[in-house]
C-alpha cells in the first residue's frame, strides 16, 4: 500500500516563505494606522524590529525613505528578499541598541511587537533622541494581563478578536522570533510618561497597546 507523500511545511503555512506574501494577524492589523502616520510626515521612517519586512514594504510608498532594522539574521534575509526591488528601503542587520544612524533623524519611528524584546526605558529614550523635530514615535506593543481590569478588557474583546481572525484568515506564526512581554501596561504608562511628556497610550482591540508621541 502506497503512503501519501507528506508536504512540509503544510500548504497553509508556506505563504510566509514567499517574499511578496501578505498576511493578517494581531500585529499587521495595525499597519494601516502606522502607514497613515507615516503619510502625514512623508519623510524618513525607521522601522525597529522589521521582521520579514511587510510593514516596511507598506510604508515605502508614503515615505521618502525607510530604514528597516532587525537583529535576527533569518528575519533580515527574508526582509531583503521581500524588499529587494523597493528602492527607498534600506535593510540592516543590527539591534536597536547598536544602531547608529549618525546625524540622521527620522520623521517617524515604529515598533511593532518589538519593544518588549528590549529595555523599555533605554529604548524609549533612544527613540526620542532619534526623532526629527515634529517627528512621531508610534508603538504597537504587548503587555501581560496583570490586573482584574486587564483580564476584563481582554475578555470583552475576545468575541470580536476571534471573529476578525476568521474573517481575515489570521496567520499566527510568521516564523519570526517572539518573546513574552514583561512590563505591565501601568508600568509602561509610567515609564513612558517620564520620558515622553504628553504621550498617548491606549488599548487596541487585538490585545495590543498603541503608543503615540510627537516631538514638539
Amino acid at each position: 500500500m502506497n503512503t501519501p507523500a507528506r508536504c512540509w511545511p503544510p500548504f497553509h503555512r508556506i505563504g510566509w516563505l514567499v517574499p511578496d506574501h501578505t498576511y493578517w494577524n494581531h500585529n499587521s492589523a495595525y499597519h494601516k494606522w502606522l502607514v497613515r502616520i507615516a503619510a502625514e510626515h512623508a519623510g524618513g521612517v525607521l522601522d525597529v524590529g522589521c521582521g520579514e519586512g511587510l510593514l516596511a514594504q507598506r510604508l515605502a510608498p508614503v515615505a521618502r525613505s525607510v530604514t528597516a532594522i532587525d537583529r535576527d539574521p533569518a528575519a533580515i534575509e527574508r526582509a531583503r528578499a521581500r524588499l529587494d526591488s523597493v528602492p527607498n528601503v534600506t535593510v540592516s542587520e543590527t539591534s536597536f541598541e547598536a544602531f547608529d544612524p549618525g546625524p540622521q533623524r527620522f520623521g517617524v519611528i515604529t515598533f511593532v511587537a518589538t519593544l518588549h524584546h528590549m529595555d523599555l526605558r533605554a529604548s524609549l529614550t533612544k527613540a526620542r533622541d532619534l526623532l526629527a523635530p515634529h517627528g512621531t514615535l508610534a508603538v504597537v506593543g504587548l503587555a501581560p494581563n496583570h490586573t482584574l481590569g486587564d483580564w476584563i478588557a481582554a475578555g470583552l474583546r475576545l468575541p470580536l478578536v476571534r471573529a476578525a481572525g476568521v474573517l481575515h484568515r489570521e496567520t499566527r506564526d510568521i516564523g519570526v522570533a517572539v518573546a513574552e512581554p514583561r512590563e505591565t501596561l501601568s508600568e509602561i504608562r509610567r515609564t513612558a510618561a517620564q520620558i515622553l511628556p504628553g504621550v498617548s497610550i491606549r488599548r487596541g482591540l487585538y490585545y495590543r497597546y498603541l503608543l503615540r508621541w510627537s516631538n514638539v
